[in-house]
């Protein structure tokens, strides 16, 4: 993932910033406990798309 798109991508429901976990593929918001799916390098920032993280799953 490019730093440069990561310093400019922000959570699509609070605004919030987003953390890269490249294992997984996903860009997590901590705020939300939302984690945005990465498709062949492609962010997809839509909330439906997103997965709720459980409380008890470490960031």
């Amino acid at each position: 993932m490019d730093k440069k798109l990561l310093d400019i991508l922000a959570c699509p429901l609070c605004k919030g910033p987003l953390i890269y976990l490249k294992d997984r593929q996903e860009l997590v918001c901590k705020a939300d406990r939302l984690a945005y799916p990465v498709r062949d390098d492609i962010p997809v920032m839509l909330e439906q798309e997103a997965r709720q993280m459980p409380a008890d799953e470490e960031i």
